[in-house]
């Protein structure tokens, strides 16, 4: 499957759709043909470029591609699904009293978890200062424990004579 068939021409010249990185179409190359193309791609970088083999090798490992079935069987279309889905949301869809709604929606979430941050700041703040306090509290009536003037606990030594 050729480049042109996975995203046309007039798909992302529209502005639909933006073409994917070279990375994110090299990907799916090595997707379309399986856990062996990554592997192959894996062993060559080694060969040739020993630092790209061992990112590749960490890059295999931290998407989980080293240890799960097929790499096929995720499917193009559930990978381009996920990477875009969080600017998707930002886009306007057209509707103004939905798009007005939604701005309005997440401004006031912003404000409120900026609040609920400022909020568990405080209440950190008043647990350390109540931790120092009892800190300074209990090293307070330690030194007055052990430095009493009144305390006889070094008699003076009886001469018998």
């Amino acid at each position: 499957m050729t480049d042109a068939t996975l995203y046309p021409p007039s798909s992302y010249a529209a502005g639909r759709m933006s073409r994917p990185s070279w990375f994110a179409r090299a990907e799916m190359w090595l997707d379309d043909r399986g856990k062996g193309a990554w592997i192959a791609a894996m062993v060559l970088s080694f060969i040739f470029v020993w630092p790209v083999g061992l990112a590749l090798l960490a890059y295999m490992i931290w998407s989980k591609r080293m240890f799960s079935g097929n790499c096929a069987a995720r499917g193009r279309d559930h990978n381009r699904t996920s990477r875009h889905a969080a600017f998707a949301a930002m886009r306007p869809s057209g509707n103004r009293a939905f798009d007005a709604y939604k701005s309005d929606t997440l401004t006031r979430l912003e404000e409120e978890q900026r609040n609920f941050e400022a909020f568990l700041e405080r209440l950190r703040e008043a647990k350390d200062k109540s931790e120092f306090d009892q800190f300074m509290n209990d090293r307070a009536a330690k030194t007055t424990t052990t430095v009493d003037p009144t305390d006889d606990a070094h008699p003076e030594p009886r001469n018998n004579a």
